[in-house]
């Protein structure tokens, strides 16, 4: 620590040869840093780095001097003003990377973010009749024709979603679901909790491994408000296993006269099977085969924002929509505009070239390869190696594409990684024994030049710091 020296050169080494905070702010620096930040951050990073010190000084450290003063203020500017949330490159080969955001969204999409915020729109407005309308309606029309539901209503996840349809359906009442349902997903989402937050009582039918149509029938003898079916998300029940289709629990309900409501989770609208993955049940494959109600996530395999999206019977939803709490969850106008353009990329059979996930989805090994050679011959080093990516987001647990991938070597790949993390914008790669691997199947290719050229700048600290 250097001693701070006084207008005449004079080092000071007591409390009262500290600036001021009115001194401070007539210097250069801080009249640039009122025009970036404003006064009042200004004034708070300057009394917040003259208290350290005075501390400081109270535990017998030296006070830095007035240069390194101004550099603490600057540097507290830049932390207490930058966002947290920030983009990433997503070299990591998960497509449906939940820690990453899941889905990025298509041009059409943002562009459609874009227009509704930069001004006014009629989120809530009849342009027919010119009075208050309902937001309720937005993407409506379009779920209706994609997946041929009688209703829809769109709210803000899908936990939010199955919350809505047990509070609605079932309050203080039986729900009958199977053991080999009740799973927990990332962050902690139970489905038994969401089901008792709503105030609905569990109905466990059969056993952990396999459940038979008579399981559900004998429930049914204790009157319970509807039938729940949950997607396992990222748990696979692999064995001796049994479990009634789809269609044989729409009967028994339809007989009992009470709803089946799928939580179907990833809510893919295409089929994964045609891109050499386990067939992903569809919602439009659900309502067939006789869902009442099916619940679905618009940033999985949608390719959309995060929302949660029920589809079914028209008299069923129109319950949904008038329930209180579909207030408290409903969806925004951006979350609206953005999964409005993403839909009709359905409707329009071009969701495979203009939604990003669809086209890491059906991008061919050969092209994957091409990419990660050209990768290399930029570097000018690495290798190229045969790999797998993975879908995500608790989509086709255990399934995988495959890929190929650079692979850098480092003496302190944790290292490598740590640099990698904190260049602008971040880029997320694997670590596998002493190699960084890259999957081109998650870059984007708009992103394709800034992150070779980041890559070239970690490359060359990584190669100075080794001579």
């Amino acid at each position: 620590m250097h001693l701070m020296k006084g207008r005449a050169g004079i080092p000071m080494d007591s409390l009262r040869d500290l600036p001021s905070v009115d001194a401070l702010l007539q210097t250069t620096q801080a009249q640039a840093w009122l025009v970036d930040f404003g006064r009042r951050l200004t004034v708070e990073a300057i009394r917040t780095t003259l208290d350290e010190q005075r501390a400081a000084y109270a535990q017998a450290i030296k006070l830095i001097d007035r240069q390194d003063l101004l550099q603490r203020v600057h540097d507290l500017l830049g932390q207490w003003s930058a966002p947290t949330l920030l983009p990433v490159i997503n070299a990591a080969g998960v497509v449906l990377h939940t820690n990453l955001g899941r889905a990025p969204l298509s041009p059409a999409a943002l562009q459609a973010v874009q227009e509704v915020s930069l001004g006014y729109s009629n989120l809530e407005y009849d342009l027919q009749k010119g009075k208050r309308g309902s937001r309720l309606l937005h993407a409506e029309a379009l779920l209706q024709r994609i997946t041929g539901c009688e209703a829809a209503v769109v709210v803000n996840n899908n936990a939010a979603a199955v919350l809505l349809v047990l509070i609605t359906l079932a309050r203080r009442r039986a729900v009958v679901i199977s053991r080999t349902q009740l799973v927990e997903i990332g962050g902690g989402f139970r489905v038994p909790d969401v089901m008792r937050q709503s105030g609905a009582r569990l109905l466990e039918v059969g056993a952990t491994n396999r459940v038979h149509l008579a399981d559900y029938e004998a429930a049914l003898e204790e009157r319970p408000a509807l039938i729940l079916h949950a997607h396992r998300s990222n748990f696979r029940l692999m064995g001796f296993t049994s479990e009634p289709e789809l269609s044989e629990l729409a009967a028994l309900a339809a007989k009992a006269s009470i709803p089946l409501v799928d939580d179907l989770g990833s809510g893919a609208l295409l089929d994964t099977a045609r891109y050499g993955l386990a067939h992903e049940p569809t919602v439009q494959e659900s309502l067939a085969a006789g869902s009442d109600l099916v619940c679905f996530s618009g940033d999985k395999l949608l390719g959309g924002p995060q929302a949660g999206i029920i589809v079914g019977r028209a008299d069923l939803v129109a319950r949904l929509k008038r329930h209180p709490l579909a207030r408290a969850i409903r969806a925004d106008k951006l979350c609206l505009s953005a999964l409005s353009a993403t839909l009709l990329h359905y409707l329009k059979d071009e969701a495979e070239r203009e939604i990003p996930i669809w086209r890491m989805i059906s991008a061919q090994p050969e092209q994957l390869r091409a990419r990660a050679e050209a990768w290399q011959n930029i570097l000018g080093q690495g290798q190229v190696m045969a790999g797998e990516s993975t879908v995500g987001g608790g989509s086709l647990p255990g399934e995988t594409l495959p890929t190929f991938l650079l692979a850098l070597a480092s003496p302190s790949p944790a290292r490598f990684h740590e640099r990698l993390r904190h260049s602008h914008p971040p880029i997320i790669a694997r670590q596998e024994n002493d190699q960084v691997l890259f999957d081109p199947r998650t870059v984007l290719v708009e992103q394709e030049p800034v992150f070779l050229r980041l890559l070239q700048q970690v490359l060359e600290v990584q190669s100075k710091k080794r001579s």
